[in-house]
């Protein structure tokens, strides 16, 4: 009948083989882009370039399908991929969406007939310029030496050795998620796994030979760019640890010669005033990465604020004449969904 024909076709969602994380390795590599890591958290479907040299990372929840950010790739395959993007969305009925979507795309969206409003802001630390002298920065001097004291200590574990702190690691997040009375997220930000963790390098914070806080660290191709994903710390860790693995890290990027820390997306200032406001309030903050350690959204900004960042737009864009709200909240859904689905190896 043609109402069986008009009904949309189900399609069937694939998570990414090994053989495709194994793809996707030699693209990530190239790109300058540390939010390109997410794809290896392998809870995201790929959608490849006619080449497979390029991939979008995205998600289905109700009719949205959420692409985690921009394509990733060579420039000039772009434009082609978010067609192709578009007119998968569109045979399976479904809202074609960019998440976390950068300024340098939003002409090719507006071709796409999607329209887009400003999300929040990512916070960009210069490395070259990033110091700890003058009166303004005395707190994270203080953090520095408070710890240092107590018996703290930095250091960086290579990918090959985190296999072994492992268990140790997922001591310290277990702790962390029960303290914080939560589960683990996922699409946006990452979640503990052993195989996504041992494909990065850790910073870890050690206390008596005993590992008290860390993080994974994400790196870019040229040493464009430093930047964190999961960051955890014991409850009873010192007051000051999440900082004092934040500064030294941003210290270390410097010292190795990186050009920007990516601190992660933060809001708006003035969100009250926003129209997205009573959304942000309704969600909190945990849709941004990091956004769990405050109590809320404005917490988040205030803190990436004290590292002196530049602040760069990030955008949702979706079709016209469609209710944000209602695709917002689908988002916030895939965020708070978690690992699920994902086949533990």
């Amino acid at each position: 009948s043609t109402a069986k024909l008009l009904r949309p076709v189900t399609p069937e969602f694939s998570l990414p083989a090994s053989s495709d994380l194994e793809k996707i390795h030699s693209i990530t590599a190239e790109s300058r882009n540390t939010s390109a890591n997410l794809a290896f958290l392998g809870d995201k479907s790929l959608l490849f370039s006619g080449s497979g040299n390029s991939f979008i990372m995205y998600g289905v929840e109700g009719r949205s399908w959420i692409a985690m950010g921009d394509p990733i790739g060579p420039n000039e395959e772009t434009a082609e991929l978010a067609w192709r993007f578009l007119e998968m969305c569109d045979r399976y009925n479904g809202w074609t969406v960019f998440y976390e979507a950068g300024t340098e795309n939003l002409q090719l969206y507006s071709d796409l007939g999607l329209t887009f409003v400003k999300l929040g802001e990512e916070a960009r630390v210069l490395l070259e310029t990033f110091s700890l002298k003058g009166h303004k920065h005395k707190d994270m001097r203080h953090v520095l030496n408070k710890l240092d004291r107590e018996g703290c200590s930095f250091e960086i574990m290579p990918p090959e050795t985190v296999s072994v702190i492992l268990p140790e690691l997922k001591t310290v997040s277990d702790a962390w998620l029960e303290e914080k009375k939560t589960g683990e997220k996922g699409f946006s930000p990452g979640f503990f796994n052993d195989e996504y963790l041992k494909r990065f390098p850790a910073a870890v914070v050690k206390r008596e030979g005993k590992i008290i806080a860390f993080t994974n660290i994400w790196t870019v191709a040229g040493k464009e760019e430093l930047s964190i994903d999961l960051m955890r710390y014991l409850p009873d860790a010192p007051h000051g640890t999440m900082d004092y693995l934040f500064i030294r890290l941003i210290l270390w990027g410097k010292q190795e010669g990186y050009k920007w820390f990516n601190l992660g997306m933060a809001p708006l200032s003035g969100l009250e005033d926003h129209a997205l406001a009573p959304l942000w309030s309704r969600l909190g903050a945990f849709v941004f990465r990091h956004g769990e350690h405050f109590y809320n959204c404005q917490g988040l900004r205030q803190y990436k604020e004290k590292f002196d960042p530049e602040w760069q737009p990030k955008y949702v864009a979706y079709p016209c004449g469609l209710s944000l709200p209602r695709i917002l909240t689908n988002i916030a859904s895939l965020i708070s969904r978690g690992p699920a689905g994902i086949l533990t190896k």
